[in-house]
């Protein structure tokens, strides 16, 4: 372990993040009804530029309105290149009550984006008086982004969690794609003429995973696009977690408990985690640095991977 301890990331659900448009309040009820963790309301990509001032209204009205629950509530604003972000802040933080947590920057490419935002958000806290203070969630959508991650990473304490956004990323990175994530067809090896298929983000993610983990942020994957594959959406989001991602955006209600599922550790591994722990103590107090455990060496690494597993579960569970 370096000197310098790594720092936990925040310890709150984060499993699913369910999207919806600003430009649409009529389903702003049924968001808050779902079993999603974070409610993401949209100013930015789903919602048509004649339409963003009016999607402002709706938000700052169905943020103080309707009840949100238990839902960690985050406002998505535009991107720092439009004439759209400062209202969206200026408004939301102005006129809205304190039941907002936290703003979504998208399109991020280094850590003055945030440091921009951040003076922004809090001239208008000191301002108003505002009681809580709102978090921030960045999105990497860029060849700038991945290229930075780190300094983004560490850019702000208002920094609490991290996303991968696919489509522009695969954009800007000049990917021959209009897949929203997911495996891609022509992303394949070749071996015995039989086509393998592997996973073109999965290097994006682990450098994410592993800017996040080093500077105690959360990293989130991003939307699946193709919302009929129930099946590409679970798989993908199992690879997700593996990497140690914590949770998986849903542009569709139906994809929501796909990432509960995925995203919260099944009673199996919650009690073969918790028997490890076990064997390890036994281990300790006879003196041994390592036990073996269903016929696999367990030592100190694998009492941090179970503890892991056991946090997050008691972390959903209460």
């Amino acid at each position: 372990m370096s000197f310098r301890i790594q720092p936990q990331a925040p310890a709150r659900p984060n499993r699913c993040q369910l999207f919806g448009p600003g430009s649409r309040p009529a389903i702003f009820e049924k968001m808050a009804a779902s079993a999603a963790d974070v409610i993401n309301l949209d100013l930015e990509d789903s919602v048509a530029p004649d339409d963003k001032a009016e999607a402002r209204k709706n938000i700052i009205q169905a943020i103080g309105d309707i009840d949100w629950g238990q839902k960690y509530l985050s406002v998505r604003i535009n991107g720092l290149d439009t004439p759209f972000w400062y209202r969206d802040v200026v408004d939301v933080l102005e006129q809205a009550g304190d039941r907002i947590d936290q703003i979504m920057i998208p399109k991020v490419g280094n850590a003055s984006d945030i440091y921009a935002v951040d003076a922004l958000v809090t001239a208008v806290e000191t301002a108003k008086r505002r009681a809580k203070p709102i978090s921030f969630e960045v999105i990497i959508e860029s060849a700038a982004g991945i290229a930075h991650v780190e300094e983004i990473a560490a850019s702000s304490p208002r920094l609490q969690a991290m996303s991968l956004g696919a489509a522009d990323f695969a954009a800007s990175m000049g990917m021959q794609t209009t897949g929203i994530g997911g495996t891609q067809e022509n992303y394949y090896m070749l071996q015995d003429g039989v086509k393998h298929w592997s996973d073109p983000w999965h290097w994006a993610q682990t450098a994410i995973v592993a800017a996040c983990r080093t500077h105690g942020v959360l990293p989130v994957d991003g939307p699946f696009g193709d919302f009929s594959d129930d099946e590409g959406y679970r798989a993908q989001a199992r690879r997700s977690a593996t990497l140690g991602m914590v949770g998986k955006w849903a542009i569709h209600p139906k994809q929501v408990a796909i990432a509960n599922e995925v995203f919260t550790p099944s009673d199996e591994q919650v009690a073969e985690a918790r028997e490890i722990l076990d064997a390890m103590e036994k281990a300790k107090a006879n003196g041994e640095g390592a036990t073996v455990y269903k016929g696999r060496l367990v030592d100190i690494a694998s009492i941090k991977q179970a503890e892991v597993i056991v946090r997050q579960s008691e972390m959903i569970s209460g």
